[in-house]
């Protein structure tokens, strides 16, 4: 089998295809939720806590003086350690991975049979010698 046909054997088999179609979603699935943290949960939270706003907490390694914001900070080419976009990752990570999470448990409630069969019944053949057996014990 050539190298060609090999690779297209793995890329038509349903798992390829399934994960290439879940990347695709993923990635436009975390535009929503970078926006969703960023533009809808950030800012009441920041003004929870006083109106901190995460993306801009960062903290000087390498510079001369202070800095209004981490832009000005970059801007001067200070070295800066920016732990408030961690946090807003952080959140981002909990978000999908909650999301996700009831994707998932959802799809296993729907493809999840709700009444399971009992045992099957038994071969006719079988049915019929404990009926005799049955008839005889009652004589």
């Amino acid at each position: 089998m050539t190298l060609v046909q090999e690779f297209k054997k793995f890329a038509m088999r349903g798992n390829a295809i399934d994960l290439a179609v879940g990347v695709v979603i993923g990635a436009a699935f975390s535009g929503i939720v970078t926006s969703l943290v960023k533009d809808v949960i950030n800012p009441p939270l920041g003004l929870l806590l006083g109106g901190i706003d995460f993306s801009n907490f960062y903290v000087v390694l390498k510079g001369a003086g202070s800095f209004a914001s981490l832009k000005a900070a970059q801007d001067a080419g200070a070295v800066v350690l920016t732990y408030g976009l961690f946090i807003n990752a952080v959140i981002n990570f909990a978000i999908v991975a909650l999301v996700l999470f009831i994707i998932v448990r959802q799809i296993n409630r729907l493809t999840t049979p709700k009444n399971l069969p009992g045992e099957p019944p038994p071969p006719p053949e079988l049915q019929l010698l404990s009926e005799i057996r049955d008839l005889l014990k009652a004589q």
